[in-house]
């Protein structure tokens, strides 16, 4: 079981609910980050909080709402460890995992249609990273991100 964060804005508090259910249907355990409500926020708000706790280690992984999901990866990814991918359909959503170890999913609360979303999200949530060659790339990752700010 894993913890997983969820949060979105206000374009994406629609769909947010029914992924929040899906999570703990799948046998995690779902916290949600915000809003409670279809009020204007800011995006970047709610994606650092689950970045946040993604990084610190308190949550094994997160997904973000927004209109287009692309906002929330920006801000996920300006935290150290985080991966954050945005997801347009099943390949993407799986190879996220499979390919680069993903471990916030963002998506986008305007194009994307619930039940397109939530399939996309239980494939994410299923899908085991590969290692092998990806794991040689991920780890150059992490050695950028060491070198550019240090080390922990």
């Amino acid at each position: 079981m894993m913890k997983i964060a969820v949060a979105s804005d206000h374009r994406g508090v629609h769909i947010k609910s029914k992924i929040l259910a899906q999570v703990t249907d799948l046998g995690h355990h779902a916290i949600d980050f915000g809003p409670t409500d279809h009020d204007s926020v800011d995006y970047p708000d709610f994606g650092a909080r689950v970045a946040k706790a993604v990084s610190r280690g308190e949550m094994d992984r997160g997904i973000l709402i927004c209109g287009t999901g692309m906002g929330m990866c920006i801000v996920a990814n300006k935290f150290r460890g985080v991966r954050a991918a945005t997801c347009h359909d099943d390949v993407t959503a799986e190879l996220s995992r499979r390919h680069n170890n993903a471990n916030i999913m963002c998506l986008s609360g305007d194009l994307l249609g619930e039940p397109f979303a939530m399939r996309m999200v239980e494939i994410w949530l299923t899908t085991e990273f590969e290692g092998a060659r990806h794991a040689r790339r991920v780890d150059k990752i992490t050695q950028y991100e060491a070198e550019e700010f240090g080390t922990v």
